[in-house]
């Protein structure tokens, strides 16, 4: 397998349209969607809301309709996609 093959087969998994759960769908919307797109929603909602910590731009604090997704209040923005991942089928 060339580098060119085994890195598109990687970025397909990513790719692939997910089901959003009930909560997330609130934030991303219903239909499947690949993470890709879910993560530039999520952002562009944490943005929208001015959800980033000012004082440490990495946590991410939690709005009514993140915190069933993260789990909290608040996030490390790196924790954010294992926190999503359970919200994706």
């Amino acid at each position: 397998m060339t580098k060119q093959a085994r890195r598109e087969k990687k970025s397909s998994a990513f790719m692939k349209p997910m089901q959003p759960s009930k909560q997330l769908a609130e934030i991303v919307g219903e239909k499947p969607l690949p993470r890709t797109e879910v993560t530039k929603k999520l952002w562009a909602h944490i943005k929208k809301h001015k959800l980033q910590n000012p004082k440490n731009k990495r946590e991410i604090l939690a709005d009514d309709k993140l915190q069933p997704i993260f789990g909290g209040k608040k996030l490390d923005m790196f924790q954010m996609t294992r926190a999503v991942n359970k919200h994706l089928k």
